[in-house]
This record gives structure tokens, sequence and C-alpha cells, in this order.
């Protein structure tokens, strides 16, 4: 099995680089995907975030209010590692049952935003960064995202720095330009991938 950790900053590209290297044959984990599940309705994580931050965090419907724990969590250090504390080791625990599930001679690609920001790059054997001008990040996600240029720069500030991410990186996919050019080279590196799998 092959262990490759995905990341990138906000409006990079990751997600379209996971799907293409899903519809390749790789088994995808999507730490985001996760952490929304582990806080269902009727779950252990979200029974543990609400007697952390109290009932107003959910919805009418008893579902977790992202907006208002995001304005809570956002605005205090202390207490987004109080949500990290509950959310993460759940993430990482089912995280690795899909991996488990996955055949020996997988490729599995952790789909994993904070990669460079929680340290993470040492649990996988390559880390694929998916790269983006600043500029080109603050125009898809005002453009496609809907936020105002304010919000963009503000979480991308609260990112890994694009220097910290090509840091940590084996493999770096340049996502600056139209979709069109981005295939060829994620398809490059899905060839790298099936032969350092098969020389393992």
């Amino acid at each position: 099995m092959l262990k490759l950790g995905l990341t990138g900053g906000i409006g990079a590209g990751k997600s379209e680089v996971s799907r293409l290297l899903a519809s390749y044959g790789a088994v995808v984990i999507d730490s985001d995907k996760i952490a929304r599940e582990v806080v269902e309705p009727g779950t252990p994580g979200l029974a543990a975030v609400v007697a952390e931050f109290g009932e107003e965090i959910l919805d009418s419907e008893g579902r977790l209010d992202r907006p208002k724990l995001g304005s809570i969590v956002f605005a205090d250090p202390q207490r987004l590692a109080a949500l990290n504390a509950i959310i993460h080791p759940l993430v990482r625990d089912r995280s690795a049952e899909l991996e488990s599930e996955a055949g020996a001679d997988s490729i599995v690609v952790h789909d994993v935003p904070l990669l460079t920001e929680n340290g993470l790059a040492p649990l996988f054997d390559l880390v694929l960064v998916v790269d983006a001008s600043p500029q080109t990040q603050v125009d898809r996600l005002v453009r496609l995202r809907g936020m105002t240029e304010e919000e963009a720069r503000s979480r991308m500030t609260a990112q890994a720095t694009r220097e910290q991410r090509k840091a940590v990186a084996d493999l770096i996919v340049d996502n600056d330009g139209p979709l069109e050019a981005l295939e060829p080279q994620v398809r490059k590196v899905w060839e790298q991938l099936k032969e350092r799998a098969a020389s393992a």
C-alpha cells in the first residue's frame, strides 16, 4: 500500500486533484468529509462538542450549526484547540479504519487540508501539494465560493504559507492555469505513484 498525503491552500484546487486521482483508481480518504460525519446527530462526536460548547451550537433540527461554531472557534485559539482535541482523534481513527479496508496494493490518498499546519507529513509515504498563487486563490474564492476578498484573505492567512507547504512536499502540482492544464500533470503524478507502489 502506498500512502499519499494530499494538501493545498484554500482555493488551490485540491478537491479537483482528489477527484482526478479517484477517477484513476486511488482510494481517497477525505478528512473534511469524515470531520462532518463524526459530528452527525446521534454520534458521540456531536455529544462531546455539545458538552464542550453548549446547546446553542445546534440548529433547530439538532444538527451542528457550523457557522455559529465557526464564529466561536475562529475568534479564540483556545476554543479552536478544544474543538480540535475532540474532532482530530475521531477523524484519525475513522481514517485508519478506512485505510485498513483498502487492498494491500492500493494507492491510498489522504485528502487533508491542514496537513502542513498539523505536522502530519511524516505519516505518509509521499506528500502531494496542489499549488496556486495567492492571486489565483483569492480570485477563485471570490468567483466560485462567493466570499468577499477580505474573507478570502483572512481564511488564507489562517493557513500555512505557500513556502511552508512546499517545504513538506515530495510532489507539487501547479494549478494556476485552467482546468485542462491540470489533468495531464495529475495523470503524470499517478503514473509516478503506480511505479513507486509497484517497486515497494
